[in-house]
Order: C-alpha cells, then sequence, then structure tokens
C-alpha cells in the first residue's frame, strides 16, 4: 500500500516557478497574464491533492499555460504609442515599480550585477526623448561611449547621427537611442551570454516606459539578443518583426557600414520603411551614399 506524497518544501516550489518563468521566456513570452494566476497556481501546487498524483521521485512542477509563438513570427500590429507598460513581472523585484526613465536609471545605479562592472568607467544608461516615437538599440558601447557615458558618440555614433539628421530628416532629440549591455566589454569583445541576462530587464524596462512606435535594431547582436533569435542579421534586416508589442526593424549596425559603405544603400531602404510608418516625408537627401 502507497503512502501519500508530502507536500512539496517552498525551496522547491521557488525552483519550480523559476524554471518555469525561464522557460516561458526562452519561448517568446516575456510577461505572465497576472500575479492572482501565478498565485494560484503555487497555492494549488502546495496542497496533498495536488502532488498525489506526482512521481515521489520527481519535484512539483507549475503546470504552464500554453505560451504564444515568438515575437519575431508573429506580424508586426500598430501599438497606441506611450500605452501604458504591461509588464507584470522582470527579473528584479521592484523594477516593473519604477515610473519613468529618470527613475529606472535610480534603481539600476552604480550596478555590479555582472562581470563587467569593475572594468567601466562610466554606465552608458541611453538618450533622447522619454517620450520618442523612434528608439534606435545597439549592442554595448565602446571606448568612446565608456569615457563619456553616452550611446553611440564615437565614428558608429557620427554615422548614426548622421542617418538620423540628413536621412530622416530628425534630430538625435526627437529619437531615444540605448544598448543592449549598459556596460562596455573588454576590446569591445560581444557580450556574454550572463551578461545579457543581467543587463536586458533594463532595456525592456526601457522599450515600456518609452513605448516608441517603432524600434530599430542595430546589428547582429542587439536584434539577436531582443528577438531571442539566432538568425543571420542580413535575413533579418529589411523586414518587420515585433517585440513588447512594437514594430522593430532590424538593418546593419552603423559601424558595420564604415567597413562595407556600399551596404548604406541596404540600411537607407530598411530607414525609408520605418519613415512610413511613421508618416514621416522621405527628405530627398538621405544617406544613400
Amino acid at each position: 500500500m502507497s503512502t501519500p506524497e508530502s507536500p512539496p518544501d517552498r525551496a522547491t516550489l521557488l525552483a519550480s516557478l523559476r524554471d518555469y518563468v525561464e522557460q516561458i521566456r526562452e519561448e517568446g513570452l516575456e510577461g505572465l497574464e497576472g500575479r492572482s494566476s501565478v498565485a494560484a497556481s503555487t497555492a494549488s501546487a502546495k496542497t496533498p491533492a495536488a502532488s498525489a498524483s506526482r512521481s515521489s521521485t520527481m519535484p512539483a512542477q507549475v503546470a504552464p499555460p500554453r505560451a504564444p509563438s515568438p515575437a519575431a513570427s508573429t506580424p508586426a500590429t500598430d501599438a497606441p504609442p506611450h500605452s501604458a507598460p504591461t509588464e507584470l513581472f522582470y527579473l528584479y523585484p521592484e523594477l516593473e515599480k519604477t515610473a519613468d526613465l529618470a527613475t529606472l536609471r535610480e534603481f539600476i545605479g552604480e550596478c555590479s550585477r555582472c562581470k563587467l562592472a569593475p572594468k567601466r568607467t562610466n554606465l552608458v544608461f541611453g538618450v533622447g526623448n522619454p517620450k520618442a516615437d523612434l528608439m534606435f538599440v545597439g549592442e554595448a558601447p565602446g571606448a568612446d561611449e565608456d569615457l563619456r557615458g553616452e550611446p553611440f558618440v564615437g565614428r558608429a555614433g557620427q554615422l548614426l547621427t548622421d542617418i538620423i539628421e540628413r536621412g530622416m530628416g530628425m534630430t538625435r532629440a526627437e529619437v531615444y537611442i540605448c544598448n543592449v549591455i549598459k556596460c562596455r566589454p573588454p576590446e569591445n569583445r560581444n557580450p556574454e551570454a550572463d551578461e545579457v541576462a543581467a543587463c536586458e530587464p533594463f532595456l525592456f524596462r526601457q522599450i515600456d516606459l518609452v513605448r516608441p512606435r517603432v524600434i530599430v535594431g542595430l546589428g547582429t547582436f542587439a536584434v539577436q539578443a531582443v528577438l531571442k533569435l539566432k538568425t543571420p542579421i542580413s535575413k533579418l534586416r529589411g523586414i518587420w518583426h515585433e517585440v513588447r508589442g512594437i514594430k522593430m526593424m532590424p538593418t546593419f549596425h552603423p559601424a558595420y557600414l564604415l567597413r562595407n559603405p556600399a551596404e548604406k544603400r541596404v540600411v537607407w531602404a530598411d530607414i525609408q520603411e520605418v519613415m512610413k510608418v511613421l508618416g514621416r516625408p522621405i527628405p530627398q537627401r538621405g544617406t544613400r551614399g
């Protein structure tokens, strides 16, 4: 005769819940429908009845709902600009309570959440219009950005400014510019997985707070990190994707254009699509040369 299985302890429940949250994030779901549903699932897992049917050799698991398809495979739709953020669950407690970019920057503080912190000169948060219709997201700060504490101020940044001002007829002050990673990786190497995991919640909160109409993803790393894909940028660029309910246009990084100036015409084509969505006229003089 088998004996009734004892309820799982708190540590097991928390570990199971963390595994579940990580699973649905990998599948493309950035938030949960609501705290009440999580609480209900956790409460049911604590009762003997809920655990009686499980094998005694396996930890209790919170039964996950069916997650939606990844953001990149969902047709982009027009989201109302600057609507209230919908995120209910973040990696860092209280992050969802940051009400604007200033309080988010205060929340981040003199960050030491990953191994990049000891080697940086300045944390590079982001600049521009906090209610911009257009957001540019790059990979990580370089040497110039690390020294000044501002994204895209080196040679690649000067080319991005040229795209914004000459190509789009806008100013840098009208848009919002930031990076996936807020601290410079040594020797400008690609950010590593643990560094992305530590820093990307701040990028997603920036997106939620600015709530632009369009995001332009600059370069392979930034686009792959945001969309959770491994597809090369050459196959992603020029095609609309969606992230957190916002249209995203991947394109080449300005640093790549410095090495491959012939590709400027390709980026110009991507920028024209962005301008169509924003309803802005295309200047006669653009970054096509």
